[in-house]
């Protein structure tokens, strides 16, 4: 759910809405939960809480609990995340536990310095050690959007793989959407010097700059909400058009990762 303070300070660099005191009183007890659990399984872990419930904008029953842990496994985030959603299920629509490594945030490629933008910007410490988090605030710019989205030639790349072999079209079309829309807010960012990952929002104003691509934005912005019923040939009508020229403008304007990156697997 879109945030409300997020954009550019005065100064260029990102504001968000993330902070603790926004956490409504309803969701406690899953990052307690979650936190203990994470914990148990590795004693060294931090734990953060992101998205719409540290924006104060999620919704009891609706939204998801999204929380990212640097230093736990991914198996054991699974097998947590699956018995937190039932756990919850009253509470929140699901658990969504997003795993990192220390080295995930070390060095100077346009990856590791998407994830410590995240991190400073859009996630709240619930436990353990927080030394991964940058001290100083990003600039909203080309460097940011890339290290955020660079990774969307790659995504589309595996989307046509993943048609090819048959795979289910449905959510295929609500991943695609997902991350094709986050793209398309950081070609909204650099277009119109501000800062937005509002996907909605996004696809309007893109809708306005490359009209052309109206009614494939529409159909992305329909597929992220809810996994949609899609054939794989309206898939892939989306893909080869509307999805690969996002990936084309990306490329122009900001810059896509070299093929040899890696995937950061929280911001989806």
């Amino acid at each position: 759910m879109r945030d409300p303070l997020e954009g550019l300070s005065e100064s260029g660099t990102i504001r968000t809405g993330a902070d603790i005191t926004n956490v409504a009183a309803a969701f406690r007890p899953v990052h307690r939960a979650a936190t203990a659990n994470a914990l148990e399984s590795a004693p060294s872990a931090s734990v953060y809480a992101y998205g719409s419930v540290v924006t104060g904008q999620a919704r009891v029953g609706v939204s998801d609990v999204d929380l990212l842990t640097i230093g736990l496994p991914t198996s054991e985030a699974n097998v947590i995340g699956t018995h937190l959603s039932k756990r919850f299920a009253n509470v929140c629509r699901g658990v969504e536990i997003a795993t990192a490594q220390a080295g995930d945030f070390a060095g100077d490629s346009d990856e590791s310095y998407g994830n410590r933008v995240f991190l400073r910007h859009y996630c709240v410490l619930l436990e353990g050690p927080d030394v991964h988090r940058p001290e100083h605030d990003f600039a909203g710019d080309r460097r940011a959007a890339r290290g955020f989205n660079g990774d969307i030639g790659q995504h589309a790349r595996r989307w046509r793989t993943a048609l090819n072999a048959g795979r289910d079209s449905g959510p295929l079309a609500q991943r695609m959407a997902r991350k094709s829309l986050l793209a398309v807010a950081g070609l909204v960012s650099v277009h119109d010097r501000t800062w937005t990952t509002d996907r909605t929002a996004s696809a309007a104003r893109w809708s306005e700059i490359a009209p052309e691509h109206r009614a494939g934005l529409a159909r992305l912005v329909s597929w992220a909400s809810t996994t949609p019923d899609a054939s794989t040939a309206a898939v892939r009508d989306v893909l080869d058009g509307t999805v690969e020229a996002i990936v084309s403008a990306f490329g122009e304007s900001i810059g896509l990762w070299p093929d040899s990156a890696g995937d950061f697997v929280a911001p989806q």
